[in-house]
């Protein structure tokens, strides 16, 4: 029984390892998506600051007028801060291969991003090599995590002498 738990452990792993290396592709193409989206927004509020002959930070600044003005500031703040972060997560991941990925897989963390390549995203059978490569170490990780588990809390035998007639 154990062992075809593990062989289980194996084959589910198996399935979701293979599937790195084309959903961390969505993810970066999304997130190069939002980096352009972010860029126009960044680049009109800057050039709205010019019109007035004011910097970025001079134009955050004045924007404290009223509720209005500074949630919008701190949406804006927010908004550049984002940019930021995904301009460097952009520049680590897009010439990224899977395994250099895997290296940096805390750069998936926008969360909107995450969520929406996950809902467009539909498996595939992995036909690459590197698909390959993850699906067996997948597979390898599952029977591992599981055998080790079973030899962890698993019941143990009791020698002969031991057992009571």
């Amino acid at each position: 029984m154990g062992q075809i738990l593990n062989l289980g452990g194996g084959v589910i792993l198996l399935v979701a390892a293979s599937q790195f290396p084309e959903y961390t592709q969505q993810y970066v193409q999304r997130l190069g998506g939002a980096v352009d989206e972010l860029r126009l927004v960044a680049a009109d509020f800057d050039e709205s600051a010019q019109g007035v002959g004011l910097t970025r930070q001079q134009a955050l600044d004045s924007m404290t007028g009223n509720a209005f003005q500074k949630a919008r500031q701190r949406d804006m703040t927010e908004t550049f801060s984002r940019l930021d972060r995904l301009q460097g997560d952009l520049a680590v991941l897009k010439g990224a291969g899977p395994f250099e990925r895997l290296a940096h897989v805390t750069r998936f963390s926008d969360q909107g991003i995450a969520t929406r390549a996950w809902q467009d995203y539909r498996p595939a059978v992995p036909l690459t090599i590197d698909g390959f490569l993850f699906a067996m170490g997948g597979f390898f990780a599952g029977f591992g995590l599981l055998r080790g588990a079973g030899l962890l809390f698993g019941r143990r035998k009791r020698p002969l002498s031991e057992v009571t007639p």
